[in-house]
């Protein structure tokens, strides 16, 4: 049963068939609140890129109602899944799995995770690319202009192995989102290596000290080696920023529950609220002011922080295990990952259409037809996304870990040798 409280620390086996485990790393805690968190965000980055899309910004008059700074700067969001999954994995696996971690089927499971929607995006970013180059030969459609000429083999082979934010390019390329899930799948290599490392002493104080070393070697390595004056590194250093983050979410993880209960329900709701209005501040501060954007990650964690150590609060848990929200959490993955594909044909669309339509919709009310553009573009994810979840990300998990799971030595791996934490 998937229970709907706040209060409690959720086993959720048919919301997270993607996550079922084997052996020692057994069936893990699902906290509803952040899920629903990450659903939200990844709306949020969707709307992000609508807005500030070139294409929609030469073909409107005037922008979308919701052209707001906190969306202009919703790149940001990116940071809060990057805490969001420090606190996650913090949750699921140092804990409960302290002395038999197994960093293979660690590594499987993380796969299985992010790798089937992310090949099949990679493959119909592709079959998208050749049949425009198959559609311009054909004379069928003009040439358009040079945008995605860095989608080329090297950078496709990148994708494949989730390299192609680690350096080896100078740019976005492919399904550009994904540039996260390449920094993010070799933090979680970091973290399983720290976990190690931890366990081999036989202290989670390594662990946390690890961590904390971690957090502020990433951040003096952003401000003070590459020189920047903001977090918004992709393929250029974004590996630091998601460890940074990823990180300060373990630390997140750590000191929340160590928050006194006692404090009464109201006061903790109004906690977690002033911490949520805080990030909401940040973050519409950053476009004027980009340096803040190097401590909004503190403030993301502050707020996640407070959801966890305060789930009887009055009033934001309590909104945030609503059904929507809980679905969309869910699919937000999904959500992250398509938005490109829809967006990119949004943009042939709208070139098609021309300008009538659009100043018809703008004689009836000014930014009415980016608006109605933004609406159509985020149905269109939902619908897109509700499908990949339900039919790549699910079983595609599945799949992978079943393949891991018949080699000789996955059995192995997942029995490793017990070592008893110290404290």
């Amino acid at each position: 049963m998937c229970f709907r409280s706040p209060v409690q620390m959720l086993r959720c086996k048919k919301i997270w068939d993607a996550e079922v485990t084997e052996s020692v790393h057994r069936e893990k805690t699902h906290f509803l609140p952040l899920d629903s968190i990450r659903g939200i965000a990844a709306i949020s980055v969707v709307i992000h890129h609508v807005i500030l899309m070139k294409t929609f910004l030469a073909a409107f008059p005037q922008n979308a109602w919701v052209d707001w700074s906190f969306f202009r700067s919703g790149w940001l969001l990116v940071d809060l899944f990057f805490v969001l999954s420090g606190i996650v994995m913090s949750l699921s696996y140092v804990s409960p799995d302290f002395g038999h971690f197994s960093l293979r089927e660690f590594m499987v499971r993380r796969l299985a995770r992010v790798y089937p929607l992310h090949i099949v995006m990679l493959l119909v970013m592709l079959m998208f690319r050749l049949a425009r180059i198959g559609l311009v030969l054909a004379g069928v459609v003009a040439i358009a202009p040079a945008a995605f000429e860095v989608n080329n083999a090297y950078s496709f082979f990148l994708n494949v192995f989730l390299l192609h934010s680690l350096g080896f390019v100078d740019y976005l390329n492919w399904n550009a989102p994904s540039w996260s899930i390449s920094v993010e799948f070799y933090t979680y290599l970091v973290f399983g290596l720290v976990m190690l490392l931890a366990q081999w002493f036989g202290s989670r104080r390594y662990f946390y000290a690890c961590a904390a070393l971690l957090v502020a070697g990433s951040w003096l390595a952003i401000v003070l080696v590459v020189g920047k004056n903001t977090l918004e590194l992709q393929w250029d250093f974004g590996l630091l920023r998601c460890i940074m983050g990823f990180f300060l979410g373990v630390l997140t993880a750590k000191v929340a529950p160590l928050l006194p209960r006692s404090i009464n329900p109201a006061v903790q709701g109004g906690l977690q609220l002033g911490a949520l209005i805080v990030s909401v501040v940040l973050v519409s501060m950053v476009e004027a002011h980009p340096a803040i954007s190097l401590f909004v990650p503190l403030a993301f964690a502050a707020f996640l922080g407070t959801l966890i150590a305060f789930p009887q609060a009055v009033l934001v848990p309590r909104i945030l295990v609503v059904s929507p929200l809980v679905w969309l959490g869910r699919r937000s993955y999904s959500v992250y990952m398509v938005h490109a594909v829809v967006v990119l044909f949004a943009e042939y669309f709208v070139r098609a259409v021309g300008q009538r339509p659009v100043a018809l919709l703008e004689s009836l009310c000014g930014g009415l037809a980016a608006t109605l553009n933004l609406v159509v573009i985020l149905i269109a994810v939902l619908i897109l996304s509700n499908f990949t979840y339900l039919y790549v990300e699910l079983p595609g998990g599945r799949l992978l870990r079943n393949v891991f799971r018949k080699t000789p030595d996955f059995a192995a791996s997942s029995a490793a040798p017990s070592v008893r934490p110290l404290n």
